[in-house]
């Protein structure tokens, strides 16, 4: 399993290996068939959507004809010299061959010549690949321990919503028969970044920014992970690219640019929330520190951003999903690092000092509020891929509790998404 964290399926039971068992590692290995539908993921290296791995497949393609062409000559060689020259038929001496320009030329030539097409056709899968295309669109992911940022230099957050750019916490939104020009950077320690169905991976160095591209004429849902051991939670620092349509991306990105965090009404559960998430309590541990919220003063860099954490579909940079993500929401603002291994976020059951306890009603006044920083339909692209393409891996939507319904008007209903 990708994932052993609590709420996740439990792996099962282990039986006899079959013909039926190697053929699903198989589908496991080349593209992650069984396991992905387990954690809602599509996997696959052999995606032929995507304009990289149908370079990639070529390279493939060749590498096992000739394998397969070599490995069948040398097992017929084998076989005739083994009947042909056994001991019990030939009781002479064999014949030597020592010398034979013709063959000693045969054998080190073709080699030769198969490892010259290769790289022939690894130069040229190279000169397509690595080079960024005029015009592609730029995306910026920033890797910290254990988390992905994804920022678009595009799209400026509109004058009347704020200021900065649209960010979201480890869900990127790509537009489909795009070439999308991906620029991988790290706060702390090396990640690697990966969405196999997309493209190549690449490491994401601090202090180093690395641009190359990425795209998919399919719409969907595509599994990404990091692929460099950077600390204790490294299998569970993942992301998901959400891929839609360009007319369906434009929407999302007019939302995004125009969002404005909306204001809980007084008296909710979700005013409280926001209180504390601004101010902490008793004057420290202000969630605003570490994390932006796009429309409020909420500005932080250490974390990830929570602008439309209400849409997302993800917690814990994808360690949960859907349904789970209402379950372990609670323990995870409270005591991150004891379900995630290694998560930096301080602790508010007083084991952090400097950090208040917050109470269980507290806590829920945070997830109220969380829950209301909604995309508006037009922009919520769970929905919009979930009706684009029936019985994708679309994880079950969140769903707000009653205490986090905010006793508001319509309009402001509308600004939320309806949800």
């Amino acid at each position: 399993m990708l994932n052993m964290l609590p709420g996740l399926p439990a792996p099962p039971r282990r039986r006899a290996l079959s013909l039926a068992a190697l053929l699903a590692l198989t589908s496991l290995v080349l593209g992650s068939s069984s396991l992905a539908q387990q954690v809602n993921q599509t996997v696959s290296i052999l995606d032929t959507s995507s304009g990289y791995n149908r370079e990639m497949n070529v390279l493939v393609f060749w590498a096992l004809a000739f394998a397969v062409i070599i490995f069948i000559g040398v097992s017929a060689a084998l076989f005739y010299t083994v009947q042909k020259f056994r001991e019990d038929k030939n009781d002479a001496a064999p014949a030597q061959f020592h010398g034979n320009n013709r063959l000693e030329v045969t054998l080190v030539a073709v080699p030769v010549v198969i490892v010259i097409f290769l790289a022939l056709l690894t130069v040229r899968a190279m000169a397509r690949l690595n080079p960024t295309p005029a015009g592609a669109y730029p995306v910026n992911a920033v890797a910290a321990q254990f988390y992905w940022n994804f920022e678009y230099p595009n799209l400026k957050v509109n004058p009347a919503a704020g200021n900065g750019l649209v960010t979201n916490g480890n869900e990127i939104i790509v537009p489909t028969q795009t070439k999308i020009a991906m620029t991988a950077t790290a706060r702390d320690v090396i990640h690697g970044f990966w969405a196999p169905n997309l493209g190549g991976q690449r490491d994401a160095i601090p202090g180093v920014k690395k641009t190359w591209q990425i795209d998919t004429d399919k719409a969907g849902v595509y599994q990404g992970n990091c692929t460099l051991l950077c600390g204790a939670s490294h299998a569970n620092m993942r992301f998901k690219v959400i891929a839609l349509p360009k007319a369906d991306y434009d929407q999302f990105a007019s939302a995004a640019q125009a969002y404005k965090a909306p204001a809980a009404a007084a008296g909710t559960p979700a005013a409280a929330g926001y209180a504390i998430f601004m101010q902490g309590k008793g004057g420290s541990g202000a969630c605003a520190a570490c994390h932006r919220i796009q429309g409020t003063a909420a500005a932080g860099q250490a974390g990830p951003d929570l602008s439309f954490f209400g849409s997302r579909r993800t917690l814990g940079a994808g360690a949960w999903e859907g349904a789970d993500v209402d379950t372990h929401l609670h323990q995870w603002i409270k005591a991150s690092s004891s379900i995630k291994p290694g998560s930096l976020m301080p602790h508010y059951d007083g084991s952090t000092p400097n950090y208040p306890t917050l109470t269980d009603q507290d806590l829920t006044d945070l997830e109220a509020y969380l829950k209301t920083l909604q995309l508006p339909a037009e922009g919520n692209y769970w929905t919009k891929i979930a009706a684009l393409v029936p019985g994708a891996p679309v994880p079950a939507a969140q769903s707000p509790t009653p205490s986090s319904v905010n006793a508001t008007t319509s309009a402001s209903t509308a600004m939320n998404g309806g949800n």
